[in-house]
């Protein structure tokens, strides 16, 4: 396979000193210095035309690893290749000049990037309808709303035309519609065939879009391979404790396993995206080693932000027969009732007489809801209405 990006053995140093034991201006001075490694012995390959991901908790090492790949630093140990013209979308909107307007920053940052300013002009109209910014294209951009200021960055950097994207955490900005038009950018971006790398805490986003990832753990690979693989040990690690880089236990056999979780939209496709009233069916994905009796399957539905349980769908309290090998459950809803916005959705399997779950799958697949017809309030309402005579009025009430 040919590759477009290659580390081998890459790693990166900084020098901090010891923190004194007494306070005294002398201490300050001679304190030694030590080595911190942020990353160590990094070595991995992405393919032409492949969505890579890259994962791991806070202060893993992903940050760095993507500020070395776009040389905004060097690593003090390794090689890093790339073939072909990079663009980073790291921090959007950096370098904006907060007394030139949104079209004078767009060439400038445009610039910067390393678009020609012709490029630049022919991609001007599809830039500024991106970014939703309006008439206030012509206004200094210090007057702009934090989310303006972002969604013009974005813009401009997601209408590079590159060979490699570096992509970090830029779904995580804006507002939800926002969010949800930056997704079907990178999916046009993978579809065209550019080489991505994707550093995101979504995991639902890393497992639908990703072909291969890493797992990061303090400076080092944790994991590699398939991204479902990959999210599933970095799911099983943080929910038994165990963070540390030793190989994973075998996980106890269980009677059925939740494969997948996915949301259909209503035209029938596996995606991530629907619009309030939409109909939709959500699937869950079983695989049982034995028939199953008396199971019962939940789908549930959180708020992105703060986890809160929204609704939750469930098969029959009394229980069903999972047969032995692979069987999925539909639920399929005929409105999506939900505001525009990111959720989160998970399921669990259990038996009909006990809350203790059998199998779980949370975390790791994402909702992004834009919006429809009437979506103000706080959730979508399915109505009809019509004109009727003064002989029907208030004959809803008569039995």
């Amino acid at each position: 396979m040919s590759w477009d990006l290659r580390c081998t053995g890459v790693g990166k140093r900084y020098q901090v000193r010891d923190t004194p034991v007494r306070r005294r201006l002398r201490d300050l001075v001679v304190r030694p210095m030590r080595d911190m490694w942020a990353l160590r012995d990094v070595t991995f390959e992405v393919g032409t035309g492949e969505v890579f991901g890259i994962i791991g908790p806070n202060g893993a090492g992903k940050s760095t690893l993507l500020k070395l790949l776009s040389s905004i630093t060097a690593p003090t140990e390794g090689e890093i290749r790339i073939r072909g013209r990079i663009a980073a979308l790291i921090e959007v909107g950096s370098g904006f000049h907060p007394e030139l307007t949104g079209r004078e920053n767009v060439f400038l940052s445009g610039t910067i990037l390393g678009m020609r300013r012709r490029e630049i002009a022919a991609r001007l109209d599809s830039i500024g309808a991106f970014a939703g910014i309006g008439s206030y294209l012509d206004v200094p951009v210090k007057w702009y709303s934090s989310g303006m200021y972002v969604r013009l960055g974005f813009a401009v950097a997601a209408h590079l035309r590159t060979d490699v994207l570096l992509v970090d955490e830029v779904l995580a900005v804006g507002d939800a519609e926002f969010q949800a038009r930056c997704l079907r950018r990178i999916q046009e971006l993978r579809d065209d065939g550019v080489t991505i790398v994707f550093i995101s805490h979504d995991l639902g986003t890393v497992e639908r879009m990703c072909q291969r990832a890493i797992l990061l753990r303090s400076g080092r690979i944790a994991a590699e391979g398939p991204a479902r693989d990959v999210v599933t040990r970095y799911q099983r690690m943080v929910t038994d404790g165990d963070l540390a880089l030793q190989a994973p236990a075998v996980p106890a056999a269980r009677p059925v396993e939740i494969t997948s979780l996915e949301v259909l939209d209503q035209a029938g496709r596996r995606s991530g995206l629907a619009r309030s009233g939409d109909r939709i069916a959500i699937e869950v994905a079983l695989s049982a080693a034995a028939p199953f009796d008396a199971a019962v399957v939940q789908a549930m539905v959180y708020s992105y932000e703060d986890g809160v349980l929204l609704c939750e769908c469930s098969t029959p309290s009394g229980g069903m027969t999972i047969p032995h090998g692979d069987e999925t459950v539909r639920f399929e809803i005929d409105a999506l009732n939900l505001l525009p916005g990111v959720y989160t959705l998970g399921a669990i399997i259990r038996p009909h007489d006990s809350e203790r779950a059998v199998d779980w799958w949370f975390g790791r697949t994402t909702l992004h809801v834009e919006s429809g017809p009437g979506t103000r309030g706080r959730f979508h309402l399915p109505y009809r209405w019509s004109v009727v005579g003064r002989s029907e009025v208030g004959a809803l009430r008569t039995r």
